[in-house]
């Protein structure tokens, strides 16, 4: 069980946890109210584009983190100067002049009302695909919340004043980070996996300062945002993927609660969470072979290349070529050899296999045997979220695969092309007003007529790269691409 530090008594989070003033129509934070995807917005254009129903745009520097919007403020953030991203998957060095800007926008114009500058104490790579501003920022309502990988967490009052920093890392994360904060009442919480030494903090969301911090020895990288789980008798629980578990945490005090196993390695979408039931998902190349092959064991593979007999193996023993292709995913802390622990969660990764679970509430400890309701291990998104809206599940896959599942059971109840709206796929799908909005890599907005039957309604062009994921609020979405942030309305109220 990971160690908890910093233990904080029950009854001062319990009085913290009391629901914030924020109103029913706000987006406070990634995928809008406890990262389900589903707004309360009314009167939402079905068709929209760079040169239709556009209320307003704004140009703004390259970042992957999408909209929040509170009020009359929009949050968000970006990486000034920053490589743009390609359709290659080599991991890259951000070696410019990046700079690590918080944005506050106003909501009815697209005005920039401020600008911040985070400090950058380090350039780490990432994928090209990913971002050195991916994490979106969370608000209460007053103050913006934000998380760079290259620096960790601040803080920023209304009017853009600082109110207070937190160093993190540097973190050992070969792809970038990709986890958004998520507050919890006066909690501010994130998940900092990576390949060594992976951790949860909850700091006071008013003073910066460490609440708890619990250490996850059992995970790996994963690029997953949290979701909050509310018993109707008992403390709140953070919900959380992991490489190869969901895991619940007490909010109150990081303490480990319950795990489920049968996740696949590294992780990234959000859990969704309907009632008792909780929907969690994980893809990984390699993961969808339905009979794996056996990896052998450490003793076994020290014999076939620990040729020096030092208990551990260089890249100059390795004789098999697509294991030392391999090595950068298998040298976890990246010293350069193999030791036990990297081995370990190697051949963890190998038996993995692709899963969304569905999972019922309620035990301690292990319940991998008994609260799996079903579990589904085909068809899968890689980073998109599942999206639960008046009683169906969908998920969204590369190539543009839509699939709508029955909650209760997981039976498929349509699967097919979104026509028009093929590629890669980033941005999770959201839904309000009778509508559903998936966005692909290359821009393509697909806008669904929600049920078992989906049907799509329009296919809009946008015309530009898009990783971010957008907010519903009132009657108006706010759409980030590469290069600007779109507000979009009906005919009637855009010019």
């Amino acid at each position: 069980m990971a160690t908890v530090r910093n233990f904080i008594c029950r009854a001062g989070v319990a009085c913290a946890l009391l629901a914030l003033p924020l109103a029913a129509a706000d987006w406070p934070q990634f995928r809008g109210p406890n990262a389900s995807g589903v707004g309360t917005a009314h009167h939402l254009p079905v068709e929209f584009g760079p040169a239709k129903n556009v209320v307003w745009k704004t140009d703004l520097p390259p970042g992957h983190s999408s909209p929040v919007v509170s009020g009359d403020r929009i949050f968000l953030t970006a990486a000034d100067s920053e490589k743009l991203s390609d359709a290659g998957r080599e991991k890259v060095a951000d070696t410019g002049e990046g700079k690590l800007l918080t944005f506050c926008l106003d909501r009815r114009t697209g005005k920039i009302l401020w600008r911040r500058e985070a400090p950058r104490a380090r350039r780490e790579a990432y994928q090209p695909t990913n971002s050195a501003a991916s994490p979106s920022p969370v608000t209460d309502g007053r103050n913006v919340y934000v998380f760079f990988g290259d620096y960790g967490l601040l803080s920023y009052g209304p009017d853009g004043n600082e109110r207070w920093r937190v160093p993190l890392g540097p973190f050992n994360n070969v792809n970038g980070h990709g986890s958004s904060p998520i507050l919890v009442g006066n909690l501010l919480v994130l998940i900092c996996d990576q390949d060594t030494d992976s951790f949860i903090i909850a700091l006071d969301k008013d003073t910066g300062k460490t609440r708890w911090r619990v250490e996850r020895p059992e995970i790996t990288r994963s690029y997953v945002t949290p979701a909050i789980f509310q018993p109707k008798n008992g403390p709140a629980e953070l919900i959380v993927p992991g490489a190869y578990e969901l895991i619940s945490y007490a909010v109150e005090t990081g303490e480990k609660l319950w795990w489920v196993r049968g996740l696949s390695w590294q992780p990234k979408s959000v859990p969704v969470i309907d009632g008792d039931m909780i929907y969690a998902h994980s893809w990984e190349q390699g993961g969808e072979a339905e009979n794996p092959t056996e990896t052998p064991t450490w003793t076994e593979t020290l014999a076939r290349y620990d040729s020096n007999h030092d208990g551990k193996i260089s890249p100059e023993e390795i004789t098999d070529p697509r294991l030392k292709r391999g090595l950068e995913n298998i040298d976890l802390d990246g010293n350069g050899t193999i030791e036990e622990r990297d081995w370990e969660f190697y051949r963890a990764r190998r038996s993995a296999r692709n899963a969304l679970l569905a999972v019922r509430h309620g035990g301690r400890g292990d319940l991998t045997s008994t609260n799996v309701v079903w579990r589904m291990q085909k068809f899968l998104p890689n980073v998109p979220s599942p999206l639960l809206y008046q009683g169906v599940l969908y998920i969204v896959k590369d190539g543009g695969i839509l699939t709508s599942l029955d909650p209760a059971t997981g039976a498929i109840l349509k699967q097919g092309r979104l026509r028009g709206a093929p590629g890669t796929y980033y941005s999770s799908p959201v839904a309000a007003d009778g509508k559903i909005y998936s966005i692909s890599q290359e821009g393509k907005a697909s806008v669904l007529k929600p049920g078992a039957q989906w049907e799509v309604l329009a296919v809009n062009d946008l015309k530009d790269e898009c990783y971010a994921t957008p907010a519903l609020v009132d009657d108006r979405i706010y759409l980030r691409t590469r290069s600007r942030l779109y507000c979009f309305g009906q005919a009637e109220t855009a010019r």
